[in-house]
């Protein structure tokens, strides 16, 4: 049997891009025909017990815009995208019988679920099926690091400052060549639409801070926006915090999250930017906050599934409610704190909240409410666009007390109102009646 009748399947999960894809780039070297799969796993839409989906409206559609784009982008290398919607252990063995595979690359994933996935799928495959991980969702690679997996510190600031000063970063590579147009197989296959998953239609609110599309396509085009042709990351430190509009923040989070855009790109990206125009604090701070991103997913890989439990990595016992009545008066803006509201509001209709209002809800929910901070979680894992297990947990840990904020801080959310929305624009825009 010729290299051109076995097939290496890439496995796409998040990770939607062809650009900074080691993956890819490795199944196109070796010779075999090349067919890509992506799954929209049914269960990663059903409705938890709280009364809303794992996967809402928002965060569903920006996916299917960004396969979409995937789909595209692999159609000009001339390699066929496979969109499957059963789980991934019906699916992939279906596949790999068909078109022979012998190979199968995909992103090293070890959070339960997906390990949970690639699992029911081993054991319904023929053993001798190589699988190719590769970690390139970090910014700073893991056989990179200074330190061991046990090893990895409980401080941001100590985590940081090692990796900035004896790590290497890896360069950002582009697509790889194009095979010929006989690696493409007989197959259309349609992205599915939010009816198709069973989710509303989705009107797009003109208040949203993020009116972006999804995909590689998209990220590239808001990058360019942002650095050079608005120039907006020069004045990133000093606007971050920002509540209103588009351009306070950079918005790559989304993209990031499932994988369109790597952080090396933006990374390389500021770099060039800082040669080429200008070098300052803001510069930095996009770089910071990309190092976070990296802390957070080492974090997860430390502890494991600690950061599920409801005494997160500290283990610590408080008495939390789960009150369903309490969780809805949170969920719908419907607490006694305005600035709250405005921010759950946003969300609800928009998929979208920025930094400084989740710590604020995050923190309101879990410490003056005293509600299972794993019930907030979710229910931004369900509508958040930009939702990554690893920050999204992480984070969560941290604002609860049960994570790696060495302070244990609350918010004081009026305080925090009156900072950074001190004429209430973003409180009137979120919480104004409409007319009809």
């Amino acid at each position: 049997m010729s290299k051109s009748e076995i097939t290496a399947l890439v496995w796409y999960r998040n990770d939607l891009r062809t650009l900074d894809h080691l993956g890819l780039r490795k199944a196109v070297e070796s010779g075999y025909r090349v067919v890509a799969l992506y799954t929209f796993n049914p269960k990663h839409y059903h409705t938890h017990r709280w009364g809303f989906k794992k996967t809402d409206r928002f965060r569903a559609q920006f996916l299917i815009e960004s396969v979409q784009a995937l789909k595209q982008a692999l159609k000009s290398l001339n390699i066929s995208l496979i969109i499957d919607t059963k789980t991934p252990d019906r699916a992939l063995p279906e596949w790999i019988k068909k078109y022979k595979v012998k190979e199968i690359y995909l992103q090293h994933e070890w959070t339960e679920e997906e390990k949970k996935e690639e699992k029911a799928v081993l054991a319904q495959i023929d053993s001798n099926i190589i699988w190719n991980r590769h970690y390139e969702q970090f910014l700073f690679h893991p056989s990179d690091l200074p330190f061991s997996r046990p090893q990895v510190p409980e401080i941001f600031g100590t985590f940081r400052k090692v990796c900035e000063k004896e790590v290497q970063l890896r360069p950002s590579f582009p697509s790889p060549t194009s095979l010929g147009t006989s690696n493409l197989i007989e197959i259309n296959h349609k992205v599915p639409t939010l009816a198709d998953l069973g989710l509303p239609t989705l009107e797009n609110d003109p208040r949203s801070a993020f009116p972006f599309l999804g995909g590689t396509t998209a990220a590239l085009e808001r990058l360019e926006e942002y650095f050079w042709k608005n120039k907006k990351l020069s004045f990133y430190k000093n606007t971050r915090n920002g509540l209103l509009g588009t351009d306070y923040s950079s918005k790559f989070s989304p993209w990031l999250a499932n994988g369109s855009l790597s952080p090396k790109t933006i990374y390389w990206e500021i770099k060039r930017y800082e040669k080429e125009i200008q070098k300052n604090q803001s510069t930095y701070w996009l770089i910071f906050e990309l190092i976070w991103r990296d802390y957070f997913k080492y974090i997860s890989l430390k502890h494991g599934n600690k950061i599920f439990k409801i005494g997160g990595i500290l283990e610590r016992d408080y008495l939390w409610s789960s009150e369903l009545e309490r969780f809805r008066q949170w969920a719908d803006g419907l607490t006694p704190e305005p600035f709250v509201n405005a921010n759950m509001i946003e969300l609800k209709h928009s998929g979208w909240m920025s930094n400084r209002g989740r710590q604020n809800v995050a923190s309101y929910f879990a410490k003056e409410m005293k509600m299972d901070w794993r019930i907030g979680a979710a229910y931004f894992e369900s509508l958040l666009l930009d939702y990554d297990v690893h920050s999204n947990y992480g984070n969560w840990m941290y604002v609860s007390g049960v994570g790696n904020d060495p302070r244990d801080r609350k918010f004081d959310v009026q305080w925090q109102a009156e900072r950074y929305d001190p004429n209430r624009k973003f409180q009137n825009l979120w919480l104004q009646k409409t007319l009809f």
